[in-house]
């Protein structure tokens, strides 16, 4: 260390202030690094299929259906950021049968209620990204996104920091929409708890 640094000065640390406030997302990179992702869309066993035998809090699933599921999104665009899935493990959306199309439809417009009871968006993004090359993270099970979207939630940290602040930890919200699953008004065809 250079003797003429003062210990108290930022520039004696690593990480010397230059003018920016940083927040640090390190949880982040074990999503960039793609652990527990399959290998490809071949794979018969993915994150989606394990959480599927575990407890609901802790896979994060807020329902089970007859034919599908719905769980919190692991690495979230916004608070209740949910994820519709069959539960049988297809990649495409053309391997669904038209009941199984018919619950994740029905379950993204049951999601979509119960977002609006338990925190009032303004809006939301609904999508499946089909493949790897379309943005899926988990390309090899097909899974519904919605994305409860409120005016003004988009700021600089996502476009210029690549980073998303959260307000809520994820096992608050999955209190709270597991909570909202049952106590929300109920949508023609959705499944209620």
């Amino acid at each position: 260390m250079n003797d003429n640094i003062e210990l108290d000065e930022p520039s004696a640390y690593a990480g010397a202030s230059d003018g920016f406030e940083r927040l640090w997302t390190p949880h982040r990179m074990v999503y960039i690094q793609g652990e527990n992702k399959p290998a490809s869309t071949a794979s018969t066993e993915c994150p989606f299929c394990r959480i599927q035998r575990g407890s609901d809090a802790d896979g994060l699933i807020v329902h089970r259906g007859e034919l599908a599921f719905v769980v919190l999104n692991l690495y979230p665009y916004s608070p209740g950021h949910l994820l519709v899935c069959p539960y049988r493990h297809v990649a495409d959306y053309t391997e669904l049968s038209a009941a199984e199309i018919a619950a994740v439809g029905a379950l993204t417009a049951r999601a979509m209620a119960v977002i609006r009871h338990a925190s009032a968006p303004h809006g939301f993004n609904l999508g499946i990204n089909q493949g790897n090359v379309a943005g899926a993270g988990i390309a090899a099970h097909l899974h519904q996104h919605v994305v409860p979207r409120w005016s003004g939630d988009a700021n600089f940290l996502p476009v210029v920091g690549q980073t998303k602040a959260l307000p809520q930890l994820l096992g608050q919200t999955w209190e709270v929409v597991s909570r909202a699953w049952v106590e929300a008004p109920d949508v023609s065809g959705a499944e209620r708890g």
